[in-house]
């Protein structure tokens, strides 16, 4: 503190130099806040990928990004910089007289305090953003650096497609970024130039100074070699430019794009020369602006014209012609890079009335089909097997197989994980949140093809603590797609347990606690890694709490797709992982793939287009893929996450993924091979969805081998709508199921899809795609057929419906909408239509589809009551499978026990006595019928389920008597050449249709309104 003189005497003032250092204090303050957010963000990072086993892959990432960063940002910085320093020390000492002149002098005067400052700061900031930009090519550059041979060439340019995919990429970027530090470089030389002196736009004399010409026409050179560069990196481009037609060459492309290219880059070259001379011969100075003229008038000409011109007067009178070998090669490629080159296809002359040996030889698949649907049964698990709030389901469910009892069954499978927010609000605390409820319990399973009496799920595996098919296993879920944030687990050896594992009626607390015994959490039980995780977290409490202890782990990163992208981020992951139980543990199963979009002449597409459908569009629990542009896919990784103690497993599926194999040399020993995945978690590997989802949207075209035809579009097909729901442009989803394809001898687990013709004006159905999914159970190996898709192609003279036009049959027929809406009583309940299943059986194809109904009010779930079946145009719609089929294809065709009660029987009479006593018989047998649906309702609304069930043997019992009755009321009118009788009741009408149920749907007539 010192004093200045003053007229009102002295006074107390702060020194100048001190007055200055608050400025940069708080400066230096905020970028150590910075760098210290910044190095806990990396330190946490190195201890989870420590944790999980994966730090080297951390470790790559981050030195090539660094490296990287720090290259890009010395290159962009060091040539900003360079171009400053020239154009100031090569300035004139005697700035030119000048009006234009006179006017800069102020801002130099103006800038020049802030010169060094401006020097320093613009190449340091371009060199950030520089730098940041190329840190985001680590992947590229890695590709490039550990890149093999595919093995295979472009049809164009006889070179290797791992040129394309590896090493192009590579050369354009490093192009782009030399170009724009070139450009930007020029920008800063021309306004240092012009700010003091050496570059005049205005006045008389030399518009330049020796010293400004070379450095500006240097750079105008180097610049013009980087753009000859690009344009002959353009020609490779080419193969992967996507048209209305094709991606790949064209005609145009290869017959004038080529060539404009290669002249372009030519120019380019030559101009560049000129300008390199003209920096040194003054009296050239000007003919390299004539050559930029030229460059720019052939771009537009050679470049844009004359390729414009070839398309108009060449191609267009004669396409289909000349276009027809660029078609093919992209026919081949798209096919190869897709994985779609050995789908075996066949002609399906489809009939639309079975034969009786078809049927029998068929009739072993139809216990296979599965009735129980994923996207709908999740509230009736919930309801069922939630337990307690805190525990839920995932809203759309899996599908999987297990080997019960020496026979393969599909399962509709779920894990019970925690779901913290359904907890009561009283017990939410932060103690609770992430102390006590930490994990979910148990896998929960049913069988895909069976239910209940009342049209509940049967479950082989089920209930707290688990119970069922499945053997002994670890049922804690620590790891899954609901797991919060972060849960801190783990206490000192003969503490009492803190987490809650299962509740207990038994226990003074109504609950079992639990302590974690795995080693998937980092360990915080040091005072600095609760402060890094405090911040990381932006929770005081870890830093705070008591709770933590020297024991402590905590787990983040908890999901499976978080986990695996992690680990493996140059993986594109499928949008379903699935648990399974696999070895005694709750494990997650995730496909993976690697990608690119650089395969030459193979059909670029949007993966986030490609796998939408109805149920990613109305669900959480499966996703859609991102919005990446790809034409090569590979599922070349199978994935596993344990839920227990988070270990993450990638291992080989595809040995001759070239990608995988550069990718593999990268990181090394970060994928297992195939021969450790072991025989249990082989049996639960199946053909992934999202993989099949792009194949069938590539097959909508490239079913068509034909160049000629697939220009023509005449025979393009599209995935049609799922019928079972409103939402707008939602593709029918693909479905697991066990079936019997023509031509095979057995039935498997395969993954199918139907097609209508493109454009969606008539919706017959065009083909049949289904692909076997089930890898066997031989430890690593996959079964020989896994992963073979076969193609059934309908004839264009044959008529089937698609699903379209069979939901529409299924809506618009008197008896089954009549039967429907006996279900939905106004606001009692309310039916829901399963997944539309489509299967080839008996020489034609099989609809089935799922009736569900539930019941109003929050504890309502949906319950399987009914089961549609369509086959050519008759309709079958029964209280189970057997007899729905039974009516569409009768009993004895389908080798099925049990009478259907239209054979005939005893007429009771003779003449007009046995017509009056079989009409009389009818009418009481219809009267108890209706009565017994009558008591049946009334039970059910007072969820009295005994009263329900008797009520429907009551009703089963009558139907019985009177579908024997309406037999014999038909065999009297016939003896008696009588006119039939008129039909008593609706019900009669129903129970005398060959193609619907005879029951009027009283024992399916509303759900259970509560649990």
């Amino acid at each position: 503190m010192t004093y200045e003189r003053d007229p009102r005497g002295p006074r107390p003032v702060l020194n100048k130099r001190r007055r200055g250092a608050l400025a940069p204090t708080l400066i230096t303050l905020g970028v150590l806040i910075v760098l210290g957010l910044i190095a806990s963000q990396m330190w946490t990072e190195v201890l989870w990928y420590q944790s999980v086993g994966f730090a080297k892959v951390y470790r790559t990432e981050l030195i090539t990004k660094i490296v990287l960063f720090v290259l890009g940002a010395a290159v962009m910085g060091a040539a900003v910089a360079a171009s400053l320093i020239i154009g100031y020390r090569s300035r004139p000492i005697y700035a030119p007289i000048s009006t234009e002149q006179v006017g800069l002098d102020r801002y130099r005067e103006s800038i020049e305090p802030l010169r060094r400052l401006v020097g320093i700061a613009v190449p340091i900031v371009l060199g950030l953003f520089a730098g940041s930009a190329a840190s985001q090519q680590w992947q590229t550059v890695q590709l490039w650096l550990h890149r093999v041979p595919f093995g295979q060439k472009d049809p164009q340019f006889k070179m290797d497609i791992g040129f394309f995919v590896f090493t192009l990429p590579w050369l354009q970027f490093l192009v782009s970024f030399l170009t724009a530090a070139v450009f930007l470089a020029a920008i800063a030389a021309l306004v240092t130039h012009y700010l003091y002196g050496g570059l005049r736009v205005q006045g008389g004399g030399q518009r330049l100074t020796s010293a400004a010409r070379i450095h500006l026409f240097v750079l105008a050179g180097s610049f013009l070699v980087l753009r000859g560069l690009d344009y002959w990196l353009a020609r490779y481009a080419l193969s992967t430019k996507d048209s209305r037609l094709i991606t790949g060459l064209t005609y145009t492309d290869a017959n004038a794009g080529l060539t404009s290219r290669g002249v372009l880059a030519g120019i380019a070259v030559i101009i560049a020369i000129l300008f390199i001379v003209a920096a040194f011969v003054d009296r050239w100075r000007m003919i390299p602006l004539y050559g930029t003229a030229l460059l720019v008038v052939s771009a537009i000409v050679i470049g844009g014209i004359y390729p414009a011109a070839v398309q108009r007067f060449q191609v267009q009178p004669s396409a289909q012609e000349l276009e027809r070998t660029y078609i093919q090669k992209n026919i081949k490629a798209t096919r190869d890079a897709y994985g779609l080159e050995n789908i075996k296809t066949e002609t399906y002359n489809a009939q639309s009335e079975a034969d009786e040996k078809d049927l029998r030889d068929s009739a072993e698949s139809i216990p296979g089909i599965r009735l129980q649907d994923p996207s709908l049964v999740s509230p009736t698990f919930s309801q069922l097997q939630q337990i307690k709030q805190y525990y839920s389901f995932a809203d759309t469910l899996d599908v999987d197989k297990y080997d019960i009892d020496g026979e393969t069954r599909d399962a509709v499978v779920a894990a019970r994980e925690l779901n913290i927010d359904a907890a009561p609000s009283e017990q939410r605390n932060w103690v609770n949140d992430h102390i006590v409820y930490t994990h979910g319990y148990g896998m929960v399973a049913a069988y895909g093809n069976e239910r209940s009496a009342d049209g509940r799920p049967v479950f082989m595996e089920s209930s707290i603590p688990s119970t069922g098919e499945l053997g002994e296993y670890e049922p804690r879920i620590y790891f899954g797609e609901n797991s919060p944030d972060y849960s801190i687990v783990g206490a000192p050896e003969g503490a009492s347990p803190q987490e809650l594992d299962i509740p207990d009626d038994k226990a003074t607390s109504g609950q079992q606690n639990y302590t974690y015994t795995g080693d998937g959490g980092v360990k915080v039980g040091s005072t600095l890694r609760q402060l890094l995780y405090s911040i990381k977290f932006q929770d005081q409490n870890i830093l705070l709490s008591k709770q933590v202890n020297s024991d402590s782990q905590i787990l983040y990163d908890r999901t499976p797709r978080e986990r695996v992208e992690k680990v493996a981020p140059f993986l594109t992951l499928d949008g379903d992982p699935y648990p399974a139980v696999v070895n005694g543990r709750i494990t997650w199963i995730i496909d993976a793939y690697t990608t690119t979009s650089q395969y030459p002449y193979s059909r670029t597409q949007t993966l986030e287009d490609a796998t939408s459908d109805s149920i990613t569009k109305t669900t959480t629990a499966v996703s859609a893929l991102d919005n990446t542009r790809v034409n090569y896919i590979r599922n070349s990784v199978k994935a596993t996450v344990d839920a227990y103690d988070g270990s993450v497993k990638l291992y080989t599926w595809d040995n001759d993924d070239p990608i995988l194999k550069a990718w593999t040399k990268v990181f090394p020993n970060t994928v297992e091979p195939m021969s450790d995945i072991s025989a249990d978690l082989m049996s639960h590997l199946r053909y992934p969805e999202d993989l099949f989802k792009v194949q069938r949207e590539l097959l909508q075209q490239y079913h068509v081998t034909d160049a000629n035809a697939f220009y023509s579009q005449q025979d393009f097909w599209t995935v049609p709508d799922d019928p079972t729901k409103t939402t707008a442009n939602a593709l029918q989803p693909p479905y697991y199921l066990t079936l019997q394809m023509p031509g095979t001898d057995t039935t498997n687990f395969s993954l199918t899809s139907t097609f209508i013709p493109a454009g969606r004006t008539r919706s017959v159905l065009t083909g049949f795609l289904a692909v076997d999914a089930d890898a066997g159970s031989d430890p690593g190996k996959p079964r020989s057929d896994y992963g073979q898709m076969r193609l059934l192609q309908l004839p264009k003279d044959t008529v089937i419906s698609g699903p379209g036009q069979v939901q529409n049959s299924f809506n618009s027929d008197p008896d089954v909408s009549y039967l429907l809406n006996q279900l939905q009583r106004g606001n009692d309940s309310s039916v829901q239509r399963g997944n539309l299943l489509t299967l080839p059986l008996a020489g034609g194809l099989l609809y089935v589809q799922p009736v569900y109904v539930r019941g109003s009010g929050n504890t309502s779930y949906p319950l399987l009551q009914k089961v549609l079946v369509s086959f050519g145009d008759e309709i079958g719609f029964a209280d189970d499978l057997n007899g729905a089929l039974d009516q569409v294809f009768g009993e004895a065709s389908t080798g099925d026990t049990g009478d259907t009660g239209g054979s005939g029987g005893d007429s009771g009479g003779t003449g007009d006595t046995a017509v009056a006593n079989a009409q009389q018989r009818l009418n009481s047998a219809l009267e108890a019928a209706q009565k017994a649906f009558t008591d049946g309702r009334t039970a059910l609304q007072n969820n009295d389920f005994a009263a329900y069930g008797e009520a429907q043997k009551t009703l089963e019992s009558a139907l019985e008597r009177a579908t024997e009755a309406e037999a014999a009321l038909k065999a009297a009118q016939t003896a008696a050449d009588a006119t039939p009788a008129p039909s008593a009741s609706p019900s009669a009408s129903a129970s005398a249709s060959p193609s619907v149920s005879t029951s009027p749907s009283a024992k399916a007539a509303a759900s259970p309104t509560s649990n």
